[in-house]
């Protein structure tokens, strides 16, 4: 043995009885200031431990945040609930930074019908930006007084051209991709339409940059790239596929420059979601046929990742449910960020909580979240974390009951089985 290597041995052997391995990061704490044999356990972890889309720039990134982050429940310091959400909500909403919305914007009722023994209207309204926003309210035929209520969620599904006709369905001839979409992620189903049968009224808004919100190629300035100029074509039928193709393309690479320029506006995609789906429930309260205190919301994906925001920050949401979109911040440093758009990230949220924790926010209003176990776009191990952070922030607020995780075979998707299960978790809280 040559003598670096023994005196190494011999500053590492003194060293390693004040060390404790951390369970879930596989990091070594120094208990002490730093020595050269610590520096060089530091070294060799960030040398051996496993490879991440950041290269070996990846463990150094993920041992930035602390651990928990600084407004987790699940520090000691934090005892009382009511104490802890006033603070970390705060604290969630300055990052977030929403834009203000303004007054409750004028609703108006474009058209009612009734289709397979639903009432359906289609209504919209005008945010203080952008095109008007077009939504569906769907709910039995012929039932009267106020009835529980679901902010539908849809999701993102790289097609940015579609929106509330994602999740819904109101006559029998369907757009083909949205026949496709709901036979790929929602069993053939339209489940907005399901729940509403079921004895809810439920209402789906196009959200910001999708459907009717989306951004249009021909209102844009300075960008060149991407075939899809077919809105300032008069013979040309945007709904064909291959136009609705070309745009969902350009939308995609569109969304990076969308979240720099929001960042440069002092808020963020989440934040903007936030407030126009907080506007969105607003609209739905406000409806004389809705009971205001027993209303939820839901959604897979990006549905998912809204419900994460709307059902953390905005307690007029007594029941959600969360699916598809539950891991931690880890899992999108290390591994699967680039399976997701811009609309996941808020800039320094991440030192203040994790990621389940946004969701946690709601404690001890019941929560349901439901994953599948070969998701792509998340690794199974971060999944389960996430669970077991919610599982403890809902057990230390005495409410383990209204928490629960539910894990189905197969990819990413929300089929018949799980809405069975997500509607009779709806039923449970708000019937």
């Amino acid at each position: 043995m040559d003598e670096s290597r023994r005196t190494f041995m011999k500053n590492f052997s003194g060293a390693v009885a004040g060390l404790t391995m951390l369970p879930e990061t596989g990091m070594i704490p120094f208990t002490q200031g730093p020595t050269e044999a610590s520096i060089y356990v530091q070294a060799q972890f960030m040398e051996s431990s496993k490879k991440s889309i950041i290269g070996k720039y990846g463990p150094w990134a993920a041992s930035l945040r602390p651990s928990p982050a600084t407004l987790s429940f699940r520090n000691k310091k934090w005892t009382q609930v009511k104490d802890w959400q006033k603070t970390a909500k705060a604290r969630a909403h300055e990052f977030i930074a929403s834009p203000p919305q303004g007054d409750l914007p004028a609703v108006r009722v474009d058209k009612k019908y009734v289709f397979e023994g639903l009432s359906v209207e289609e209504i919209s309204w005008q945010l203080p930006y952008g095109n008007r926003t077009k939504a569906i309210v769907l709910k039995p035929m012929g039932v009267q007084g106020r009835l529980p209520a679901v902010l539908a969620l849809h999701d993102h599904g790289g097609n940015k051209y579609f929106g509330v006709r994602k999740i819904t369905k109101t006559s029998a001839d369907q757009h083909p991709m949205m026949t496709e979409h709901q036979e790929g992620y929602y069993g053939g189903l339209a489940w907005a339409n399901e729940i509403a049968k079921k004895g809810y009224v439920v209402m789906v808004h196009d959200t910001f940059t999708f459907g009717s919100r989306r951004v249009l190629y021909n209102e844009v300035e300075g960008i060149t790239w991407g075939p899809c100029n077919v809105e300032n074509k008069s013979d040309a039928d945007p709904e064909k596929q291959d136009h609705i193709n070309a745009y969902n393309q350009w939308a995609g690479e569109h969304e990076h420059i969308m979240s720099k320029s929001l960042f440069c506006g002092g808020t963020t995609w989440p934040g903007v979601f936030l407030a126009e789906d907080q506007t969105a429930l607003s609209i739905l309260e406000a409806r004389n046929d809705v009971d205001k205190d027993r209303i939820g919301c839901g959604g897979l994906s990006g549905g998912g990742l809204r419900t994460v925001f709307l059902a953390g920050l905005d307690d007029r949401i007594k029941c959600a449910v969360c699916v598809g979109f539950m891991s931690t911040w880890d899992d999108f440093l290390l591994h699967k960020a680039y399976t997701h758009t811009w609309m996941t990230y808020v800039p320094v949220l991440p030192n203040y909580l994790e990621f389940p924790e946004i969701l946690g926010l709601r404690v001890p209003l019941p929560t349901l979240v439901m994953n599948t176990n070969q998701d792509q776009l998340y690794t199974l191990p971060e999944m389960k974390k996430a669970d077991r952070i919610l599982q403890e922030v809902y057990e230390k607020a005495g409410a383990a009951d209204r928490y629960k995780a539910a894990y189905y075979e197969g990819p990413h998707k929300f089929d018949r089985p799980m809405q069975q299960e997500a509607f009779a978790w709806f039923d449970q809280w708000l019937k």
